[in-house]
């Protein structure tokens, strides 16, 4: 029998699936791995130990190498009582072993690829020194795939975090909605008017939440706890009550096999505009994924560019319509 006669669902994630009972029953996971599954599939996150000895060891050196970084200046000044600045994160930072470490952790690459059926790979890493404050926000509109929803968060906590710290904040279950795009709030791409950021979508999350009556959780966590979160689940950084304690952390966001990753913040797919990433890397093996689309490159499914003289022929036909010369506009096209 085929992969598609067992799953008709191939381009959605098992852990997102309507045939989630159908996949759990006949997939080879061990209690533990069935258990994130199902976290995943019903409440859009999942906590766990991350998985590797010495985890105290490994979150000290970590932080003792990050501190040294120009963008935590004022943490390395922190202390009797003068408090640092809430919001500071360092991208990328791979080049750290630690960092690199616990973004490539196999056991954690391992578990992601059996429930999202895709090997999954690390693109990016978050250091965070303080809580982040950030509304809370979908992932899937700054970074997501297609097929969609083929990406997944996961942030491990480098020390013990409480609640004056700006735990993460997320809404369970809001990964179920539709993700958002720009004709859902109105507004054409290009034509974001002052606000340019996921800014443009808070009101809408505000309105669904309200609507929805789902109330935040928050994930005051333990060192070396991590929490794995679904691509459009709601998530931000609460308020940091005690600016004087860090909130020392990692988030690594996942990608997977045989898609294209793409920006939903800067595409339009149903007006034939889609905002492809180019050059994302692998970060466990250092090679760039190829964009692609069920086995062929995306470029091949994408369509053609305009050609220079398309575009010259649209750009003079839309000054002379601004200059009230409509009657030559016209003769542009033929």
């Amino acid at each position: 029998m085929s992969q598609t006669a067992q799953n008709p669902l191939p381009g959605v994630p098992p852990i997102e699936s309507p045939l989630f009972e159908n996949w759990v029953a006949s997939a080879d996971l061990s209690p533990e791995e069935e258990q994130v599954a199902r976290d995943l599939n019903e409440n859009g996150f999942a906590v766990i130990d991350f998985p590797v000895d010495n985890f105290d060891a490994m979150a000290d050196a970590t932080i003792a190498d990050l501190v040294k970084e120009p963008q935590f200046a004022d943490i390395a000044e922190m202390g009797s009582g003068k408090p640092g600045k809430p919001g500071g994160r360092l991208t990328n930072h791979t080049d750290n072993d630690n960092v690199r470490a616990i973004a490539a952790n196999g056991k954690i690459l391992d578990l992601l690829s059996k429930i999202y059926g895709r090997r999954a790979f690390p693109f990016q890493t978050l250091n965070f020194a303080m809580g982040t404050q950030q509304h809370y926000h979908s992932d899937s509109n700054h970074f997501s795939s297609v097929p969609e929803r083929f990406m997944v968060g996961v942030w491990v906590a480098l020390e013990d975090i409480g609640p004056d710290q700006g735990p993460v904040i997320y809404y369970p279950g809001t990964h179920k909605w539709p993700i958002l795009y720009y004709d859902e709030i109105g507004l054409a791409v290009g034509k974001v008017a002052k606000r340019k950021t996921q800014d443009i979508f808070h009101d809408a999350w505000e309105a669904m939440v309200d609507v929805s009556g789902i109330e935040p959780a928050y994930f005051t966590a333990k060192k070396g706890q991590a929490l794995i979160w679904a691509a459009n689940l709601l998530h931000g950084g609460s308020a940091q009550a005690d600016a004087t304690k860090t909130r020392w952390s990692q988030v690594t966001h996942y990608y997977f096999d045989d898609c294209m990753y793409c920006v939903p913040m800067r595409s339009n797919p149903r007006m034939n505009r889609m905002f492809v990433r180019e050059g994302v890397t692998d970060i466990a093996s250092g090679k760039v994924v190829e964009n692609r689309y069920y086995g062929r490159p995306a470029a091949e499914e994408l369509p053609a560019p305009p050609t220079i003289s398309s575009a010259i022929r649209y750009k003079v036909d839309r000054y002379l319509r601004r200059r009230k010369l409509k009657r030559y506009a016209g003769k542009l096209a033929s």
